[in-house]
């Protein structure tokens, strides 16, 4: 694969290039070249926009108003049409702010662009996309809606509030699922500082509704690895606990027992019938979107 597609590219240097919003377009651009689109065709009650007309549609749909008007013929198109309802779930808590090098984005910054991407591929798709964020309570809440306007608002969003000391992931997961009013999908993005039973268990409770549960767990390299460096103070950014240690004393244990939390989570998780996988901040977009996002045979999310 070519080096110059943005979804290949270190997150921090596409940062550096240009804003969220256009690092979300390029990393979709070069990652769903020739996804295509559901030929699923549905009409309910309630409009969602215009899209031109193509051979076979059903006239009835047609808006004449705007044929008559601008001698271009448009189908009215409803949320039914849509192949699906989606979710996406997104931690703002304290802890996702942080970053163990300044040359790297925050989780939080990470999580956004990936978002951003995730939501704008639905959309393309023709999928309704919403979006809740959280920390230990909820931040904001948009509604899945499948308007090209949809996106924007989204991106609007991540600009509020955020930042509380705890996350409330199961609490957010339930009621992202009760706002998806037929069987969706919920996209979970967090680095899960969390108790896993509790998340495992709205996942169950979410499946058993028939949503598919997708769990991307943020996370930054130097929480995963434990970098060698000279005796310090460590903090978590949620509790305010302090411990000081040495890394050459400790990293060996800290980096078995990161393993065993992945494990763990991966665990309860798969066991719960969620889909989770780890992204690591310094990990091209498409890493993560290739986790998170498969094709059928009608073009839609997996």
């Amino acid at each position: 694969m070519s080096t110059s597609r943005a979804d290949q590219l270190d997150p921090a240097v596409l940062a550096a290039l240009g804003h969220l919003e256009l690092v979300a377009r390029w990393v979709v651009d070069g990652f769903i070249t020739g996804l295509h689109r559901s030929p699923r065709k549905g009409f309910s009650v309630e409009f969602a926009e215009h899209r031109p007309y193509m051979p076979g549609d059903d006239l009835r749909y047609l808006d004449w108003r705007i044929a008559a008007r601008a001698d271009r013929w448009v189908v009215k198109q409803f949320e039914e049409e849509t192949n699906a309802r989606a979710m996406i779930v997104l931690d703002v808590s304290r802890s996702m702010q942080w970053t163990g090098d300044p040359a790297r984005l925050t989780k939080l910054a990470y999580a956004e662009r990936l978002a951003a991407a995730v939501a704008l591929l639905l959309i393309r798709q023709r999928d309704a996309v919403g979006l809740l964020r959280f920390d230990a309570s909820t931040r904001s809440v948009i509604t899945p809606r499948a308007q090209r306007a949809q996106w924007r608002r989204l991106v609007a969003a991540f600009s509020e509030p955020g930042g509380g000391e705890a996350s409330d992931v199961a609490s957010a997961l339930l009621q992202a699922g009760r706002l998806v009013r037929r069987p969706g999908f919920v996209v979970l993005l967090s680095d899960l500082l969390v108790d896993p039973t509790p998340v495992a268990d709205a996942a169950r409770t979410l499946r058993a509704r028939g949503h598919e549960v997708l769990v991307l767990h943020v996370m930054d390299p130097a929480e995963r690895d434990f970098p060698e460096a000279g005796e310090a103070l460590y903090r978590d950014l949620e509790t305010g606990v302090e411990v000081p240690a040495a890394p050459a004393d400790v990293r060996s244990s800290y980096q078995a027992t990161v393993r065993e939390a992945l494990g763990e989570w991966r665990a309860a998780l798969g066991r719960a019938g969620a889909r989770y996988a780890l992204s690591v901040t310094d990990e091209p977009y498409g890493r993560a979107l290739r986790h998170l996002v498969g094709v059928n045979g009608r073009g839609a999310m997996v």
